[in-house]
């Protein structure tokens, strides 16, 4: 009978045992997946759950930030009234024509996904086969549902949703992510694809990943940690750079504003929050007031003082551009509550406009007036005597017309309008510049000098900002590393590649339609007949390496065989399809097609519905749109 007793309480104590280990384990967050179906396909969930998972730093619920309460405001217009325009047939059918040969390009290009690199990140166009680069999720996948359901693709929408509904975020080809890349990618492209379609399975998936995301900002001051180790994020054991991008730190917060508002959730809005209020708390006291150095120190131990600025680069290019571009579209998704935004986004542009923006040295080529155009360069400023323009001009930094452009609309500055379609102006003119009809990734340009603050006009003068100024060989030439190498007044090249990049073609789609002049629309179709010309594969479309080659040009190789000279890179990114392809869509599309009135389009130009009075910010409104849908 002992003996009995003692073999009952060791099978008590087992199983005791067994049941503590699955509690933790399934209280830590590990979960069996059980798929269910909905009415787009079948939805597995992940088989870890972030979102049982303890944080190791938790929030102080007492100071958790909320959404900004109240109604959204009524915003300013944004679009042009093209409803007092009347445009002829002609013009009507060249559009539909442009369109439809944009669209042509976005079926060639995902057909070839579909055939080669079905669920991987991206194709190879040439060799034909998948490469994973963000983890293995599929990231090509995810990035273009929103822009299959704006182009009309509903087959292939509907066969992207199903296999998105499979994704599994907890199996990776990699022990790491980037958390700023998988944000706008992937949590953005879910997002987007939900507001437009209402589709409730996209919307979990949204929820699985930022779960997920959230654990960035499980570190002891609550700064995010952009290099996402799965096994250290599930530990906690995550820590922010000692060297982060401004833009890596800054740019989460429109993703995470929407997850709140569609969930009612207010963790995610209340970890990007932390964010903003050291951005805002440091923006006078960095080297250059105003703007923040391309890279910060986030790991400071102070939760109240978590991020350190002195740096001495400053720029709207790589590794800054969207920290920037988010401040003026917050504002506008958080339906004018929070102003903090609008200062920060004045402030910054502020700084720009007086330090990095530039006119460049335009050659005698023009029969009659010079283009208008502005170009963006970096800076240089030790924080005391010295502001230096380094007139580098990156494609990255294309996007900053279309922020001042926007931002100009949204805050009654007429002058930030025109300085943001000048500057859509200028990489156009870029573009147009090289012999491909392409701008190169980085380039250095000749500036026009800046005005003497010495310099008082008359009366008779007109005070220019950006005054135009006549050409000067000697200074070209003196200036250029090889004269006659490039286009004038191009005076090196650090990188002539072209990876089918979308932030020319994104500031002048915004031009356009915040100003409504026809003249862009042509210029776009310029852009896109010289980007599909030097781009375009057997199946699919490739970045190359040399935009200063004439892609019409042939070298004959040893074998006597004609070789494209500007050879490709085998590489077409993700954002070829999500944001290239669909700016140059929406821009010869009907204007009321994504209204800028009714979206804010994220920096992987996914656009997000913008909250209007009487709809209310999130929530309910987010949640019951599968029904609106």
């Amino acid at each position: 009978m002992a003996i009995l007793t003692a073999r009952r309480f060791q099978r008590l104590a087992l199983l005791t045992v067994v049941v503590l280990i699955f509690y933790i384990l399934f209280d830590q967050g590990d979960y069996v997946a059980i798929p269910h179906t909905t009415k787009t396909g079948q939805y597995v969930h992940s088989t870890f759950d972030w979102a049982k998972r303890r944080m190791r730093y938790p929030f102080d619920e007492s100071k958790l930030v909320k959404l900004p309460e109240g109604k959204p405001r009524e915003l300013p217009r944004v679009q042009y009234d093209f409803s007092q325009d009347d445009a002829s047939e002609s013009h009507i059918k060249t559009q539909k024509e442009r369109q439809a040969a944009v669209k042509e390009a976005a079926q060639k290009s995902w057909d070839a996904y579909r055939k080669y690199a079905w669920g991987r990140d991206e194709l190879l166009p040439e060799k034909l086969v998948g490469k994973d680069t963000f983890a293995g999720w599929g990231a090509t996948l995810v990035d273009s549902l929103d822009t299959l359901w704006i182009m009309g693709m509903k087959d292939e929408y509907k066969e992207a949703v199903q296999k998105t509904g499979t994704i599994n975020w907890d199996k990776t080809n990699s022990p790491h992510c980037s958390l700023f890349e998988t944000t706008i990618r992937y949590l953005g492209g879910l997002l987007s694809a939900y507001d437009l379609s209402g589709d409730r399975i996209l919307l979990e998936k949204a929820i699985e990943l930022g779960d997920m995301l959230y654990a960035g900002f499980d570190t002891p001051n609550h700064m995010p940690a952009n290099s996402f180790n799965f096994r250290e994020a599930k530990e906690g054991r995550l820590r922010p750079s000692m060297a982060e991008s401004s833009a890596a730190a800054g740019t989460l917060s429109l993703e995470f504003t929407r997850l709140t508002q569609l969930t009612s959730d207010p963790k995610y809005y209340n970890a990007i929050a932390g964010v903003t209020r050291a951005l805002e708390k440091t923006q006078d006291d960095t080297k250059l007031p105003g703007m923040w150095p391309v890279f910060i120190d986030v790991s400071g131990n102070d939760p109240e003082d978590p991020i350190r600025t002195s740096g001495t680069s400053f720029s709207l290019g790589a590794s800054a551009d969207s920290a920037y571009e988010y401040f003026s579209k917050m504002y506008a998704l958080l339906g004018g509550l929070d102003p903090t935004y609008k200062k920060l986004h004045l402030k910054s542009m502020a700084t720009a406009r007086k330090h990095l923006l530039f006119r460049p040295m335009l050659p005698d080529l023009y029969p009659a007036t010079p283009p208008d155009v502005l170009l963006s360069g970096n800076v240089y400023a030790n924080g005391q005597d010295i502001i230096d323009l380094q007139p580098q001009v990156q494609h990255l930094g294309c996007f900053s017309g279309g922020m001042f452009a926007l931002g100009g609309k949204l805050f009654h500055e007429p002058a930030h309008v025109k300085i943001g379609e000048q500057l859509a102006r200028g990489c156009a003119w870029a573009y147009e510049t090289f012999p491909s009809g392409i701008m190169p990734e980085v380039a250095e340009i000749i500036p026009c000098p800046t005005p003497s603050a010495a310099h008082s006009p008359s009366k008779d003068e007109k005070e220019e900002e950006f005054p135009q100024c006549k050409w000067d060989d000697t200074v070209y030439k003196q200036a250029a590393t090889t004269p006659g190498r490039y286009p004038k007044p191009f005076r090196a090249v650090q990188d002539p590649s072209y990876l089918l990049r979308p932030e020319a073609i994104e500031s002048v789609f915004i031009a356009y339609r915040i100003t409504g002049k026809k003249d862009l629309l042509d210029i776009a179709w310029r852009m896109f007949t010289s980007v599909k010309k030097a781009t375009e594969t057997k199946e699919a479309y490739t970045a190359i390496s040399d935009v200063n080659a004439d892609p019409d040009a042939e070298e004959v190789d040893a074998h006597g065989r004609g070789v494209r000279r500007s050879r490709t890179k085998n590489s077409m990114e993700s954002f070829w399809i999500a944001e290239t392809l669909k700016y140059f869509y929406l821009i010869f599309s009907e204007p009321d097609l994504i209204s800028l009135d009714d979206y804010v389009f994220n920096t992987e130009a996914h656009p997000l519905r913008i909250p209007k009075p009487g709809r209310g910010t999130g929530g309910k409104d987010g949640l019951d749109m599968e029904k609106e849908a």
